[in-house]
């Protein structure tokens, strides 16, 4: 059997059971902290990385609050989500240039949620063929960037959505 080495996952298994609370919340709080793999914030909400990626750039939108639902959240909050999450996709198109996404929630343990509390939203791009053999014999998910890396680049690509976009021509709605 060959042996893959992950060291990068060693710090996570030595946190494992460490950390107390909502890992959203606590990157809530400390938003600059590295370690937190937060590429940017709102009023209500903040994207970070998945520490845990099913591709490259998997990022997930929560909000700053600790609601289990969007129903949830302030109305505000609400009306703050999608557009959200449409410039989040749209900075992952740019940067990544996949050739797809999956977008969505997972509410509730039973639907899936890995953090039932804390609803967050998964924006995970996608490439023609990027399954390979690894996944279907040995049960391991390929990654190419590691998380520091991305969260670099993503924090920089993510820099130009806290200035406001230059309006279009008249009667063009972007891309």
């Amino acid at each position: 059997m060959e042996t893959l080495f992950t060291p990068w996952r060693f710090e996570y298994i030595k946190r494992k059971g460490q950390e107390t609370g909502c890992f959203f919340c606590a990157a809530a709080r400390e938003p600059d902290d590295p370690e937190r793999l937060v590429v940017f914030a709102t009023a209500h909400h903040l994207v970070m990385l998945n520490r845990h990626p099913y591709t490259n750039g998997h990022l997930m939108v929560a909000p700053l609050a600790h609601v289990a639902s969007p129903r949830d959240a302030p109305a505000d909050a609400r009306a703050e989500l999608w557009p959200l999450v449409l410039s989040v996709q749209e900075v992952l198109e740019e940067d990544l240039r996949p050739d797809g996404f999956n977008l969505g929630l997972n509410l509730g343990r039973a639907g899936g949620a890995g953090v039932p509390g804390h609803f967050h939203f998964h924006v995970v791009p996608r490439w023609q063929g990027d399954t390979n053999f690894m996944g279907v014999v040995a049960g391991v998910r390929m990654v190419p960037q590691a998380l520091d890396d991305s969260w670099r680049r993503l924090r920089g690509c993510f820099g130009r959505l806290a200035a406001p976009r230059p309006p279009g021509p008249p009667g063009d709605d972007g891309p």
